[in-house]
């Protein structure tokens, strides 16, 4: 099958193009938002291709992978025909959230995939058919050796997602234990924070060497109040590291009691935090009840079977 899809959720899109299609990708001058191609540090396989978006007219597409919504018409303006597509909700619904309407809720021909069952849950997706695909990931394999009594956190862009991603409970978190943050644009961080002694940032490694080094610490914190899941929870729990995470959205299904330590009150995570780092045994063998429910809920098999049965669904017309 010829899949057209953006690249927008690096972590997500890995684990999508590992189903063994052939994969297009846009390509615009200065790889803008709409024409990233590939990605340069994330593991993608060669037949992930990008094409130049002035070139997708002649090729040869089966089906459209919508990921935001003005890429319906950038689909219809590039190609210059109507491809069968399925819309991809990553994300939690903004503004007004019991009230909030999806971007496609007023269409039945375009199928609605949401990532988690909190998605469908709270967005009002109208006459949009819809289905639930969890993530899938692809296993790091258990790295965990918790060497290090610190805090491992991965969060991009935390500044601008400020309390989105939790990024101004850090600092009551720091007092716990130790934090070592990695992700995109965290270098300034510990300063912005006033946390240069209690923080360490590392900024844009590679997924692999990212993998390596989260797994050197004793725990994983999620500080995450408002997102679908986070693939870098579900990474974090198969390398083998315990879980102190905000309960919220989709975490409370995500992480078994045995796991780690789930709740909204934050002296509840900052003590589990606190435990967790000074208790190695302990933490591996969390980690490892951590790793186990990982693999079986959210295995990569299942993912590509789930998305192979929904490609096939919307090509055949079938997905309404």
């Amino acid at each position: 099958m010829r899949i057209l899809v953006w690249r927008v959720h690096d972590s997500w899109t890995t684990s999508f193009v590992q189903g063994g299609h052939d994969y297009l990708m846009p390509l615009t001058p200065g790889r803008g938002p709409d024409g990233r191609g590939r990605s340069g540090t994330f593991p993608w396989p060669d037949n992930v291709r990008e094409v130049p978006c002035d070139l997708l007219r002649d090729a040869e597409v089966d089906v459209v992978v919508f990921q935001r919504p003005h890429e319906i018409a950038l689909a219809r303006e590039w190609l210059g025909r109507d491809v069968p597509g399925v819309y991809v909700e990553h994300d939690t619904p903004v503004g007004d959230v019991p009230e909030a309407v999806h971007p496609v809720a007023g269409r039945d021909d375009i199928p609605l995939v949401h990532v988690t069952h909190f998605n469908d849950l709270f967005w009002d997706s109208g006459d949009a058919p819809t289905r639930v695909i969890e993530y899938g990931v692809i296993d790091p394999g258990h790295l965990y050796s918790g060497e290090l009594p610190r805090a491992g956190v991965l969060v991009d862009d935390p500044i601008r997602r400020w309390r989105v991603a939790g990024t101004d409970l850090l600092p009551a978190f720091a007092v716990s234990a130790p934090l070592d943050v990695f992700g995109t644009r965290v270098s300034s961080l510990p300063a912005a924070l006033g946390l240069p002694g209690r923080m360490a940032a590392f900024e844009d490694l590679a997924q692999r060497e990212a993998h390596a080094e989260l797994a050197r610490r004793r725990v994983y914190l999620h500080p995450y109040r408002w997102t679908s899941l986070g693939a870098s929870l579900i990474e974090a729990m198969m390398l083998g590291m315990p879980v102190v995470a905000l309960a919220t959205t989709e975490a409370v299904e995500a992480v078994p009691p045995e796991a780690g330590v789930v709740s909204t009150r934050v002296p509840a995570l900052m003590a589990a935090l606190k435990w967790f780092a000074a208790e190695p045994e302990p933490a591996a063998q969390a980690g490892k009840a951590a790793r186990a429910a990982a693999l079986a809920r959210y295995d990569l098999g299942r993912f590509l079977a789930d998305w192979d049965r929904m490609l096939l669904d919307v090509v055949a017309g079938r997905a309404g």
